[in-house]
């Protein structure tokens, strides 16, 4: 099975427990021209009010970049917060998309975010605002991701960039970056969970009403992610028939003879619909199932890899270790329901 990216990025190395936030301000870049969902997402998820979360929540505040009042998409007239000098109170600062791949960054964005950075603040990028990190110098040797459509112009642009054009999303620690304008939430969502828990990534996503983690990367979006209603209607069942019983064995001829197709019909449709073959399929459904499972049970690692239908434990951490740069154990103990 080849080794692929999932659309979760590669831990690094997680420890124990979570850390504690110190500098709990999220800051918004604005700016004439300001990608108006990209924004939105911002705002949804770390200026909403949730007494839920308790009063150690996040506070959120907007930098705008030029002058007065700006521009959004969509007719929308933005009055920021404060100027570039929010962006040198922030414990995380989000760049929602830029007006273009092309468009110079200001000089003063590029120094606040440089600042930012060197202070030890997390800077997080949606879609096509990983061009302002770039300019910026924050990506220098790093992984960075963007939406497929940007993905060669960046590469192209910042060679020194290892861009990784098929995942969601990519955590490099200080510094973060996501695919198209709604990965930007799975982005967001992983922060809250990096921060706060899986419990309380999990009541956000509840309350947006979205999943708490997408399998898969961009792929599957770039054409054709939708079979065709003949197809659907094989395909659909098949899929539902699998991930209910993760843990059995799927042989391509037993899955195309279920589908009433060949077995090169339907490895072709089969990735067409989904994005990837079917044994990546599982492998990514099984790693999700495991995730789960070391999330929300205190089942034993052996059972988890029987159940997820890894087999052996070795063979789950073998996974894992590929996948996440980390172990089972290691991932319960800062993901897990007793996890501090």
């Amino acid at each position: 099975m080849p080794n692929l990216p999932l659309a979760n990025p590669r831990p690094i190395n997680p420890p124990p427990t979570n850390p504690p936030l110190a500098n709990r301000l999220v800051v918004a870049v604005a700016y004439d021209g300001l990608c108006t969902f990209e924004f939105g997402v911002a705002a949804e998820m770390f200026a909403l009010p949730r007494p839920e979360m308790g009063a150690d929540w996040y506070r959120f505040a907007v930098a705008g970049i030029d002058a007065g009042e700006m521009r959004a998409m969509g007719g929308v007239r933005i009055v920021a917060d404060g100027g570039p000098d929010l962006i040198g109170e922030a414990g995380t600062v989000i760049v929602p998309g830029w007006r273009g791949v092309d468009c110079p960054v200001p000089p003063l964005l590029i120094e606040a975010l440089r600042k930012a950075s060197e202070r030890g603040a997390r800077i997080l990028s949606i879609c096509s605002g990983v061009f302002v990190l770039a300019a910026a110098g924050l990506l220098a040797g790093k992984r960075a991701t963007t939406h497929w459509r940007y993905s060669e112009r960046l590469r192209e642009m910042y060679p020194h960039i290892a861009v990784v054009p098929d995942v969601l999303y990519i955590d490099e620690g200080s510094v973060l970056t996501s695919a198209g304008s709604a990965a930007g939430i799975d982005l967001c969502l992983h922060l809250v969970r990096r921060d706060f828990g899986t419990k309380a990534a999990n009541m956000v996503a509840r309350r947006l009403v979205v999943p708490p983690h997408r399998d898969g990367g961009q792929a599957q979006y770039v054409e054709n992610s939708v079979p065709e209603i003949h197809e659907r209607s094989r395909l659909g069942p098949l899929i539902d028939r699998m991930r209910a019983n993760i843990s059995a064995d799927y042989p391509v001829a037993i899955l195309a003879g279920l589908a009433g197709m060949s077995e090169r019909t339907f490895l072709r449709r089969f990735a067409a619909a989904t994005g990837v073959t079917p044994a990546r399929w599982l492998l990514s459904e099984r790693l999700s199932r495991a995730r789960t499972l070391l999330e929300d049970t205190s089942m034993p690692i052996e059972r988890i890899a029987e159940t997820a239908g890894f087999g052996a434990a070795a063979t789950l951490r073998h996974h894992f270790r590929q996948q996440f740069s980390t172990t089972p154990a290691a991932y319960r103990a800062r993901f897990g329901t007793n996890a501090t």
